[in-house]
């Protein structure tokens, strides 16, 4: 498989071309679910005749298909406008002081368990995560915290690695509604507290799921005693949890969160060589991996979330709108005030350069008309 020529500002190759050529080969080695099924169809239809589209014409002469995109949660070509989305979204909300940024980890023994139950895992996951931070943040301060937190599955080299992603408030709400406590150098131990109480509550967590019998269908824990031998191995581990140091102003939250919130596990521009025999892929830094393409769509497909999950959550203050608004009073912050909504055209601009309604040939103005009927594929 050879990529095709690149188009302006445009990644030169594109995963949606290796499902498209090596799909077949992937389905014949492993079993795929319906919803990995689903998500590799969205990929090699984005952007494509298969999806629809218009046709940008221009008084000059000039003439470009534009076809639509998947919108897949996946799909790494739809992630860029849907991310400024939500942070335009959340720049009415967010609290001007300083974030903390907190990585928690599922140690590598869980992984087995997440890929078999991958939704009860992943929510064991939240809660324990959520209940780490308010409780802490109550025991402390006394005060409700403010937290957003987002769920990643992959590392630089597509491996399963099940964490969440916590961007902090430094301080928070007193139970009293009086003040803002603030907390601006410090959040909590990190290896003394926070990771004890963030492994017991995921354990609790889990130990729940079990009792209900979550996970009778994984092959390992057809011993009765499986389950309590884990937990125990698990309780006597230092379960890795990472602080950084916080964000002073709001907007550097913002564009961090960027980063996290609509992340894929790879994007188009990380891939550096393709053909039929390989995949080159940036990880860290100057490192790259090398792997066959079958085993690249293996990687990618891990990362698929069950249907409906939701990957972004929020916690405290932030999924409360009258603790919120109290919060904000305290700091005497003005109430906000909606923001007017871009079209995607102003969007892709502003993140780009592009302007698509500008014919490239002559900078006119490009007139959108209807595709020909032969020129789409059939659903």
């Amino acid at each position: 498989m050879t990529a095709a020529p690149a188009q302006a500002g445009r990644a030169r190759f594109d995963i949606g071309a290796i499902v498209l050529a090596h799909r077949a080969e992937l389905e014949a080695e492993h079993v795929l679910t319906g919803r990995q099924k689903r998500v590799l169809t969205d990929l090699e239809r984005c952007r494509t005749a298969a999806l629809g589209g218009h046709l940008d014409v221009c008084s000059c002469g000039y003439e470009q298909p534009a076809y639509n995109s998947c919108r897949n949660r996946h799909c790494p070509k739809c992630q860029a406008l849907a991310a400024e989305v939500w942070i335009d979204k959340r720049s009415e909300r967010l609290l001007d002081v300083g974030h903390f940024h907190v990585v928690f980890t599922l140690p590598s023994e869980l992984r087995a368990l997440a890929r078999h139950a991958p939704e009860v895992v992943y929510e064991a996951l939240f809660e324990a995560v959520k209940n780490t931070l308010l409780e802490l943040g109550h025991e402390r301060f006394d005060a409700m915290l403010g937290a957003t937190l987002v769920l990643h599955t992959w590392t630089r080299e597509l491996r399963f690695h099940p964490h969440v992603h916590a961007i902090v408030t430094a301080g928070g709400l007193m139970r009293d509604g009086q003040r803002f406590h603030h907390s601006p150098r410090y959040l909590f131990p990190v290896k003394e507290v926070m990771g004890p109480v963030f492994r017991g509550k995921v354990l609790h967590a889990l130990s729940r799921a079990h009792a209900k019998g979550a996970f009778a269908s994984f092959d390992p824990f057809q011993d009765p005693a499986a389950f309590g031998r884990l937990v125990a191995k698990l309780a006597k581990l230092s379960w890795n949890v990472y602080a950084k140091a916080p964000f002073k102003k709001s907007q550097h939250v913002l564009a961090y969160l960027g980063r996290y919130t609509h992340r894929v596990g790879i994007a188009n521009s990380r891939l550096l060589d393709v053909t039929d025999k390989h995949v080159v892929f940036r990880t860290k830094g100057d490192g790259t991996a090398t792997v066959t393409p079958v085993e690249f769509l293996h990687r990618f497909v891990q990362h698929v979330l069950p249907h409906g999950f939701h990957k972004i959550r929020h916690i405290g203050l932030y999924a409360s709108p009258p603790r919120l608004a109290l919060a904000r009073e305290r700091l005497g912050m003005p109430a906000p005030t909606p923001r007017s909504r871009r079209s995607w055209e102003e969007r892709l601009r502003a993140l780009t350069g592009r302007d698509v309604r500008q014919c490239p040939r002559c900078g006119g103005t490009l007139v959108r008309q209807a595709l020909p009927p032969l020129a789409r594929s059939p659903p």
